[in-house]
């Protein structure tokens, strides 16, 4: 059924899921939360009742005396409830705001606000924003309403008289949740039910999914007909937009300022800056039985913006390629042996591979998800996310691509526009590896552009993991397209010139570094058209962390990725840089991660579940002790590579016992 996915996944969109919390008794004496007083709060509801476990989602049901309690609170903690008039005006630079101000927001237009908040509101003076679904409230009395994927009495969802009254006395702006997106529809060939507002329908007649114009004009033709029926029934046209299940992009967003609701409100995470757009304001949703110190603290990890940096991240990187069979039965049977996986070892994050290397070389040959470039080895990347997302704890799921590593059809004329490696006379030193396109081809860089568009349409993920193709060798790049952008920067052409002087190397590698990190954040960028609060990390070679020259040798710089990207996962295999001693290896890395400023918090220390040299599965005790080791020495984020469900490698228990030994609370 859809709606558990608001219980699932819906938690997972908000920056520290209380749920994960103590919710231990209401205490009397709750620490006032301590943040900028200039910060602005959002707070999202969903139902209060008189009894919490007779809500309609009890997880998101709050008690009435709970949520009275939460108001005073922040009321005695020097909290000031403000309006959307307030809002827009202070935005306009037409209205100073007062200090700590909070902006109260209760979702789906349950009858129970009617009953429960409104009468608090209005004799407390306190502004409140009700989002409601004009398909619910259109429903007739006589029938059910259709909700999510099931139906519910009537009697449970506000009428108009009641929206038109509580609209009226002034304290209650009334929002759009859309006419008819507050449900699920078939998001892929397997029949996975997925949000309304972001997800491209799957027509599974034609086998096709809905384009760019037809997926437009769905959402515009909703939330106008949702702005046309409350102004219908006598209410101000709708401000704020309120996307069901928190899930909206970019081309939603304008859709809705188009018709008049400059502040839409997700469930991102971080704090919300007034002098910044009012596009995506982000909010903390309360569960059932939250705390006051619980409450207190969200707030506080909002303003201080400590988000997935400061939790710590227990990951598992997938290989999609363990999970494809071509007997559908048998590839769900991997499937689930997955998401048993997850759940059982308390996974936080997944790197999901979306491509396919069938013949191991490195590169991309096919992927996992509908384009225009690549053949689709299965349309299954949509499918695994999804399933990960909705059915395990997992908060975070990062699409693994590669950057460079495109092994194009020889049809397409990009596919000859590669990196060149220049064979240097006195040795037999090869290139990286990979067949790689060239990113100073302004072609190649269109089509991986159009690649990860394709993919940023197709799915619903919260990051980016790039490859480790992300690198150029200080043999590479010889291509005449990579020979003019030296020239053009006023570098020298003659790579073997430059290479033996280390002062033009140095110019080089950084002109290199430069350049990969730019297009990578520029294909990040790309993607955030349609997954905005997206997360970047990136693969590091761990020879960049453990000796600064090795930057020439990959033009990568682990000052520069910390700096840059929100993670940057360091590749910490011994048995891949054939390290003599394994303890050391790990020490040195965490040692020279130490020395950056955040350093601990933006780094995952990546490890190896195979030796490649050996073809053999790392003892899963050694990497369970090793885990539980960098923990000891201060790593907040570990991660391993990679998982096989076939063979249950490597071994639940000890991966959990391992990972269980890093509480999940927030690391200052």
């Amino acid at each position: 059924m859809f709606n558990r996915f608001i219980g699932s996944v819906l938690a997972t969109c908000v920056s520290v899921s209380v749920a994960s919390m103590a919710h231990t008794a209401y205490a009397a004496t709750a620490k006032k939360p301590k943040i900028n007083p200039t910060a602005l709060t959002v707070i999202g509801y969903h139902e209060v009742t008189q009894n919490s476990n007779d809500a309609l989602i009890p997880e998101y049901g709050v008690d009435t005396a709970h949520f009275e309690e939460q108001v005073r609170f922040l009321q005695k903690s020097g909290f000031n409830f403000i309006s959307v008039d307030q809002l827009i005006k202070a935005h306009q630079g037409k209205y100073k705001l007062p200090e700590k101000p909070v902006l109260l927001t209760v979702d789906d237009g349950y009858e129970s606000f009617y009953s429960n908040v409104y009468p608090f509101a209005k004799a407390n003076k306190i502004p409140v924003v009700l989002a409601i679904v004009g398909s619910w409230v259109d429903t007739p009395a006589n029938k059910q309403v259709h909700f999510g994927d099931d139906y519910i009495a009537r009697n449970k969802i506000l009428t108009w008289a009641q929206i038109k009254e509580m609209s009226q006395s002034g304290y209650i702006e009334i929002a759009s949740h859309s006419y008819n997106l507050h449900r699920g529809i078939l998001g892929n060939p397997q029949g996975n039910s997925e949000p309304a507002a972001t997800t491209r329908l799957y027509d599974a007649k034609t086998k096709t999914y809905e384009g760019d114009a037809a997926y437009a004009k769905r959402i515009y033709d909703d939330l106008k007909k949702n702005s046309d029926e409350i102004k219908a029934h006598g209410v101000p046209a709708p401000r704020v937009m309120v996307w069901p299940y928190g899930r909206y992009n970019l081309q939603t967003v304008n859709i809705a300022k188009s018709l008049g609701m400059p502040i839409t409100v997700s469930l991102d995470d971080g704090p919300v800056y007034l002098k910044k757009s009012l596009s995506a304001i982000n909010r903390i949703l309360v569960e059932k039985d939250m705390t006051l110190n619980s409450l207190a603290r969200e707030i506080e990890v909002r303003d201080k913006n400590l988000g997935d940096n400061h939790r710590p991240q227990k990951i598992m990187h997938v290989d999609l390629d363990y999970i494809y069979d071509p007997d559908p039965a048998q590839q769900e049977r991997n499937l689930g042996n997955l998401l048993d996986r997850i759940q059982q070892m308390h996974i936080t994050t997944v790197y999901l591979q979306a491509f396919s290397d069938p013949d191991a070389n490195g590169s991309a040959d096919m992927v996992y998800f509908p384009n225009r470039y690549l053949p689709m080895r299965s349309d299954l990347f949509n499918r695994v996310a999804w399933q990960i997302q909705s059915r395990t704890s997992v908060t975070r799921l990062y699409a693994w691509m590669p950057l460079l590593a495109w092994e194009l059809p020889k049809s397409n004329p990009v596919s000859k526009d590669l990196v060149v490696t220049q064979q240097p006379k006195d040795s037999d030193h090869l290139n990286m590896g990979y067949i790689r396109l060239s990113p100073f081809s302004k072609p190649a860089r269109r089509v991986i552009a159009g690649i990860y568009q394709d993919l940023a349409k197709s799915s619903t993920f919260n990051g980016i993991l790039f490859h480790d193709d992300t690198t150029l060798s200080d043999y590479e790049d010889n291509s005449s397209f990579a020979l003019a952008a030296y020239k053009k920067a006023g570098l020298s052409t003659d790579l073997e010139e430059v290479r033996h002087n280390d002062a033009e190397l140095g110019k080089w590698t950084k002109f290199k570094t430069d350049y990969i990190d730019n297009f990578a954040l520029q294909l990040a960028g790309e993607v955030r058209q349609y997954q905005p609060f997206l997360m970047t990390a990136r693969n590091l070679y761990a020879q960049v962390a453990l000796n600064p020259y090795a930057e020439n040798w990959y033009a990568q710089s682990l000052e520069q990725s910390i700096k840059r990207y929100d993670f940057t996962a360091i590749m910490a295999m011994p048995y891949m840089e054939q390290a003599s001693n394994k303890d050391k290896f790990y020490a040195d890395i965490v040692k020279r991660v130490k020395q950056y400023p955040d350093g601990l918090h933006k780094t995952v220390f990546e490890l190896q579940a195979q030796n490649w040299r050996t073809n053999q599965p790392v003892d899963s005790q050694e990497l369970s002790d090793t885990i539980k080791s960098l923990y000891k020495q201060g790593a907040i984020h570990v991660g391993y590579y990679p998982d096989d469900p076939i063979k249950g490698l490597p071994d639940v228990d000890l991966m959990r016992q391992a990972f269980d030994s890093k509480p999940d609370r927030i690391v200052p």
